[in-house]
């Protein structure tokens, strides 16, 4: 069973595709006709006007992907069910550190793909944003152990893949994919347990000390007093990045 076989029953709901991360993961895609989506759960982001592919382990998840969404096969990214060089990119969107062997898994995606391999992903490089700070540090902390930094990411790629290309990717404040720092600016919806089962980070933890302590804080304005100045930002860099990687020719 994989972690979004028990989490992922309502993941559909919570992570609605956002159309201004659509657009960058398309951009990043660049000329691609055709593309496999790695851990590609219920079919977010899978670029339209081009031929994809899904790849899955979660059997829950694929079962909510939407009618008409791609061709999905069951298969995980350090052993794709897929022959070498079949299409022309790889992509992988908020998934890369769900993987047993994240280096193994990036040789996958560079084995299957003619051109390039296509990354949404966060990097602890950035200082944790409030939720993490004081609420819930041990998040931050396990994912340090998890994501590598900034650097050591486009090392490995470089090595593995090829020519990197890492762009921040700002949070929108009004951002429909639920992911873990979408409501940066919408703190009240971190106390609804369907939000927060969308994401994997709480799944690892015992939220109650926290949501208490946030909730609290909500309840007495000390929130706000803390974090007045967010509300007058547009977008939010937590971390997040579009890596776009060029498949060495010499590799082939």
């Amino acid at each position: 069973m994989t972690l979004y076989d028990s989490i992922g029953r309502d993941y559909a709901a919570q992570r609605r595709p956002d159309a201004r991360i659509a657009s960058a993961i398309d951009v990043a895609l660049g000329d691609a006709g055709s593309v496999v989506n790695i851990g590609a759960g219920t079919g977010s982001y899978e670029p339209l006007g081009r031929t994809v592919l899904a790849v899955e382990p979660s059997d829950v998840m694929i079962r909510q992907r939407p009618a008409g969404a791609a061709p999905c096969v069951r298969g995980l990214a350090e052993a794709l069910p897929l022959k070498s060089q079949c299409v022309d990119a790889a992509m992988a969107i908020l998934s890369a550190h769900h993987w047993a062997d994240f280096e193994r898994g990036l040789g996958e995606l560079a084995r299957v793909a003619r051109t390039r391999v296509v990354l949404l992903t966060w990097v602890p490089d950035v200082a944790p944003f409030w939720l993490t700070e004081d609420y819930f540090p041990e998040i931050v902390a396990y994912d340090r152990t998890i994501f590598p930094y900034s650097a050591a990411l486009t090392g490995m790629l470089e090595r593995t893949i090829g020519p990197v290309r890492m762009t921040p990717f700002s949070i929108p404040h009004d951002c429909s994919d639920g992911l873990l720092c979408a409501y940066w600016r919408r703190p009240e919806f971190y106390l609804n347990a369907a939000v927060r089962g969308a994401m994997s980070s709480f799944a690892r933890i015992d939220a109650e000390p926290g949501l208490a302590k946030l909730r609290a804080d909500l309840a007495s304005g000390r929130w706000a007093d803390r974090n007045g100045p967010l509300l007058a930002l547009d977008a939010l860099d937590a971390g997040y990045r579009i890596v776009c990687c060029e498949i060495n020719g010499a590799r082939r």
